[in-house]
């Protein structure tokens, strides 16, 4: 039995969280024995900790493990996270997300773990924080790089970005979409948020990285050209209220849904006529392959993984980011264009099964036994 410990910053619910509880979980259980350690986590994913239980799958919480940059804590966090690894005795420690990623990897190397392998879930070196703090991270990264066996990206596009900034060497890097379970999503009963007029509408947690603000701004244009659009942001975050006063300062306010957290997220994008999502940063957008599945129409930005989720253009619009005039003239064109709609609609419902949670898990495995078996040569 090979023993694979994975560490992540925290659970809470986004694309990180449930790629690596799909990783923990539907790994093959007579190969692999996974356990997993995270950081302090406020809002974990429904369920997460039935379906741990029912692997019989351990979750060690490391409380100083957190994503802020606290020096005396963070040293906390590693002498915890080192505690961890030395009583797993784990043959892989896979990391997740950036400060688990670092530390993490920091760990497993000062305990001798013979393999590491990191996933970044995208990067945080543009959007999130300061030049100086980005600059720093970039440092951290090709330093930790140096002890990765393989880096996981989610897109190829992905990985051309880490190795533009020097992080890496191109042999170690390998692309694993980050999987979608699909089994109940394309048979979701749609929920319509309103039923007077066309259902625009995103999913996302509600911070500056996801561009709520710029699809907001294009609101009053979209009801300019099709006066009976509703918008619905599904999700919750630290920007609702500054989203629903930038909502009331346009005066659209009466026409912007917040729903708060949903968990029937299949359901409600079932229910929207053209999907968005205007994010400013993003490693793959796991909600895209959702709305795929279900045959939806999409307007995203064209940014990180994207445009090779949608085939450069062929299974939705790609516009700038930060740029709510051409959000606004991609949603109206699907509006007025129902057949164009329903063809992206149908590709993306082609490609979806390929970013399935079975293929992800199926590669990942392979991934593993690829180290091993280059280990053992070595």
């Amino acid at each position: 039995m090979i023993r694979v410990l994975h560490i992540i910053t925290r659970l809470d619910v986004g694309g990180s969280s449930e790629n690596t509880i799909l990783s923990v979980t539907r790994m093959p259980s007579e190969e692999f024995a996974c356990g997993l350690v995270s950081g302090r986590t406020t809002e974990p994913p429904p369920g997460i900790t039935r379906s741990l239980a029912e692997r019989n799958i351990q979750w060690a919480v490391v409380p100083a493990l957190r994503r802020e940059i606290h020096p005396l804590r963070d040293l906390c966090a590693l002498k915890a996270l080192r505690r961890q690894v030395r009583e797993g005795q784990p043959k892989i420690v896979h990391t997740h997300t950036s400060k688990a990623g670092f530390l993490g990897r920091l760990a497993a190397r000062l305990e001798y773990v013979p393999h590491i392998i990191h996933t970044p879930h995208g990067h945080v070196f543009g959007g999130y924080f300061s030049p100086a703090a980005s600059r720093l991270f970039i440092g951290l990264e090709r330093l930790a790089a140096r002890w990765t066996d393989r880096i996981v990206t989610l897109t190829d596009a992905e990985a051309a970005q880490h190795l533009a900034l020097g992080i890496g060497r191109p042999e170690q890097f390998i692309t694993i979409a980050s999987g979608v379970d699909l089994d109940d999503i394309a048979s979701a009963a749609p929920v319509r948020l309103t039923p007077h007029g066309p259902v625009i509408g995103t999913v996302g947690r509600l911070t500056s990285i996801k561009g709520h603000q710029h699809l907001i701004d294009a609101v009053p244009e979209i009801l300019r050209r099709c006066p009976a659009a509703n918008v619905a942001l599904v999700g919750d975050g630290e920007l609702r209220q500054a989203l629903t006063e930038r909502a009331r300062r346009l005066d659209v306010n009466s026409r912007v849904i917040f729903t708060g957290y949903r968990e029937d997220i299949p359901a409600l994008i079932a229910g929207m006529d053209v999907f968005v999502l205007p994010s400013l940063n993003e490693g793959m957008g796991r909600v895209l392959v959702m709305a795929m599945a279900l045959g939806k129409p999409i307007v995203a930005s064209r940014v990180g993984g994207v445009p090779e989720l949608l085939g450069q253009g062929e299974a939705g619009l790609l516009v700038p980011p930060a740029d709510p005039r051409a959000l606004a003239d991609a949603i109206c064109t699907l509006l007025a264009d129902p057949v164009r709609a329903k063809t992206l609609g149908e590709v993306g419902r082609r490609r979806a099964p390929a970013y399935s949670a079975d293929a992800m898990v199926q590669a990942l495995a392979r991934l593993y036994r690829e180290v091993l078996s280059d280990g053992q040569k070595a």
